[in-house]
């Protein structure tokens, strides 16, 4: 069991970005940062199609297989700010999305308005 597992962390980054998530990592794994944990789930299901092969009927669309996965990065609440400062330089800004797991009807709207 590593030193690392039983400090308190927090969330730098949550949403469905791949690309977003694969700099993340690269940027903080390149500055050497210790005890960054990182990963990617898939929170929805979806019942199979009528063949009984328990496959994602959204699957087959034009464009292929569609990436739902959830992708994250946590980091120990004292390297926050480091990690932060780390991912500035960078050019890389992280979101933790509370609301990526609802619906888009059951999101967050903005109150502005894009029409002027």
């Amino acid at each position: 069991m590593s030193i690392f597992h039983f400090k308190k962390r927090v969330e730098l980054f949550k949403k469905r970005d791949r690309e977003t998530w694969l700099q993340i990592r690269q940027a903080l794994k390149a500055a050497g940062l210790p005890g960054v944990r990182s990963g990617h789930y898939l929170q929805e299901t979806v019942m199979g199609g009528g063949c009984g092969a328990k496959l994602d009927p959204r699957d087959f669309g034009a464009r292929g297989k569609i990436d739902r996965d959830i992708y994250w990065v946590s980091v120990l609440e004292e390297d926050e700010d480091r990690a932060r400062e780390i991912l500035r330089q960078n050019g890389i800004v992280p979101v933790a999305q509370e609301d990526v797991l609802l619906d888009a009807a059951l999101r967050k709207k903005p109150t502005e308005d894009y029409f002027g």
